[in-house]
């Protein structure tokens, strides 16, 4: 099985001044911008980091479903957020660290469990093997 998903970005202007847009096949963001501004100084848009981390943590999270399926549990829910650190080093810019934070609700499981099937998922989910040049860690906060 093969699945093939494609987004696309559109540039206009130099690295500063320019403009961007991000679309994706679903729809899902249909010419979002995002540019320098909304990367570097905190104006309204989107970058590149957030949609990793909003990849990410959707996909850590759908991954911990399934693991805890696996095991006997249901969530009742589960929240995750997910930090990803851009920083200035030799050479240029680099995402140097992701830092997922997780709560949920999970009857009959304890803290020790939920937190054991929570690394097998961020060790697990498509995401993180991807992101797998980065150092990537979890808390785990059982509600």
């Amino acid at each position: 099985m093969q699945i093939n998903r494609t987004a696309s970005a559109h540039w206009t202007g130099g690295l500063k001044d320019g403009k961007g847009l991000i679309s994706t096949q679903s729809g899902a963001l249909k010419d979002y911008p995002y540019g320098f501004a909304s990367r570097f100084e905190g104006i309204p848009g989107t970058n590149p980091e957030e949609l990793i981390g909003a990849a990410h943590a959707g996909c850590f999270t759908m991954a911990l479903s399934l693991i805890l399926g696996e095991a006997g549990f249901t969530a009742e829910y589960m929240e995750t957020s997910a930090k990803v650190t851009l920083e200035s080093v030799e050479g240029g810019f680099a995402i140097t660290a992701i830092h997922l934070s997780l709560s949920g609700r999970i009857p009959g499981a304890d803290e020790a469990t939920f937190t054991e099937l929570a690394n097998k998922a961020k060790a697990g989910c498509p995401v993180s093997k991807a992101l797998a040049s980065v150092p990537i860690t979890l808390d785990v906060k059982l509600g």
